[in-house]
């Protein structure tokens, strides 16, 4: 596991994180990929501070108002259809639990398809249908009983050892038989992360989605892109659903959605999936007005003319210098990503994941250069994750490769 020393940080400004001995460190990782706008973005700073001073919560029954300004401005963006959303939620994990709710409810069907490797939340439910069993250990209600999970599109690491672009999909075909052969046959939805961030920044291939949702329609499944990490511009687009054309019926948000950390999140769905009763999914501090100004804000910035098309541009200028080093580096396996989502595959002599090395260089960053990086599967990958805020500079992101360059030479 990776280990980081125990310093006390009293500030933040843009993307740097400064001790009580004025050291600053270079956050590369958006905090927990949730500062979407950094630490203290002006505009969000100054509008939940006004909001603080006039009105901090009140029942979600009065917050109607100002939840509608926020699903207004998130479906102008929405793919496929979707037109209506919940905002009752302020995590990823209960976002996730209400689009699975949905979907029971809707279908009337109990299972739910989802990865190896997934990463859908912390609560007992959302770790039982995600991918990775260590989390599940000593837990035995977080095995949840209707979670059918299917291998992930690992082209890297494909389970089937096909060759990519040769080999048929397998992975679908995987699903397929696990709707056949394990579930119930009472399929309620899949839920999926257009990239698979915990698991490792996993890019599913060209043609796979398109393939998921005819799958989910042959078998009147409903289709959930989780976006909790992807949402908000990460990829360059405000939905990684539109980059990927997955024409999901339901989209969970959370993380970027505060832009500058403040816990909030969504659920989006198409009109006719808007069956839960309020009583069916509630929490004290959904739609609080912290929450909701944050998520307002945030997106007012997101949205302003150009922002977008930079993250683009920065996420192409991060993506080439990222191959780079995996061309300078044989202990990089694979550099990939989209946008300001990128991940670098650490491999032994044998090109085997090489977990030891990865929580290496992740500590050498942080005490030799002051660099704050985050590997998958919370230590137990073997993938570096690089995952800056969407407002940092080119040069930033310049030096924040430049200092991952330095670390990757001492341990090479």
């Amino acid at each position: 596991m990776q280990t980081l020393t125990n310093s006390r940080f009293t500030v933040g400004k843009g993307i740097k994180l400064i001790d009580d001995s004025g050291v600053e460190y270079l956050d590369g990782v958006s905090g927990t990929f949730n500062l979407s706008l950094g630490y203290n973005h002006p505009h969000v700073v100054r509008k939940i501070q006004e909001q603080v001073g006039n009105l901090t919560h009140m029942s979600s029954s009065f917050t109607e108002p100002y939840v509608n300004e926020v699903l207004d401005h998130l479906i102008e963006y929405a793919p496929n259809d979707i037109d209506a959303g919940w905002m009752r939620d302020i995590t990823g994990s209960t976002a996730n639990e209400c689009a699975a709710k949905i979907a029971q409810k809707y279908t009337g069907a109990s299972d739910i398809i989802s990865l190896y490797l997934s990463h859908h939340g912390q609560t007992q439910f959302a770790t039982g249908i995600s991918g990775n069993a260590f989390r599940r250990k000593r837990f035995p209600n977080s095995s949840a009983a209707n979670a059918v999970h299917v291998p992930a599109p690992y082209c890297y690491r494909c389970p089937f050892r096909s060759e990519s672009g040769e080999c048929g999909y397998q992975c679908v075909e995987a699903i397929s038989d696990a709707i056949e052969y394990s579930s119930s046959g009472s399929i309620a939805c899949m839920i999926i992360e257009p990239i698979l961030g915990n698991g490792g920044n996993i890019v599913p291939p060209p043609g796979y989605f398109k393939r998921i949702r005819k799958l989910c329609d042959e078998h009147s499944m409903l289709l959930i892109a989780d976006e909790v990490q992807t949402g908000i511009g990460r990829t360059g687009m405000m939905f990684a659903s539109e980059l990927f054309d997955i024409r999901p019926d339901i989209i969970t948000l959370a993380k970027g959605l505060g832009g500058i950390g403040v816990p909030t999140a969504a659920v989006l769905m198409q009109s006719r999936l808007n069956v839960l009763e309020k009583h069916e999914h509630s929490f004290t501090s959904g739609s609080n007005m912290i929450s909701v100004t944050a998520a307002k804000s945030t997106l007012e910035v997101v949205s302003e003319p150009g922002f977008l098309d930079a993250v683009k541009r920065k996420g192409l200028l991060l993506g080439g210098l990222l191959q780079e080093l995996a061309l300078k580096y044989p202990i990089i396996g694979e550099a990939r990503g989209v946008g300001l989502m990128w991940g670098l595959e650490i491999v032994g002599d044998q090109n085997e994941p090489d977990t030891p090395k990865t929580n290496a260089i992740i500590d050498r960053a942080f005490t030799d250069q002051h660099l704050i990086l985050r590997s998958s599967r919370y230590g137990f990958g073997n993938v570096v994750k690089v995952r800056p805020s969407l407002t940092t500079t080119e040069d930033e992101l310049v030096e924040i490769v430049d200092r991952l360059d330095s670390v990757l030479a001492s341990v090479h």
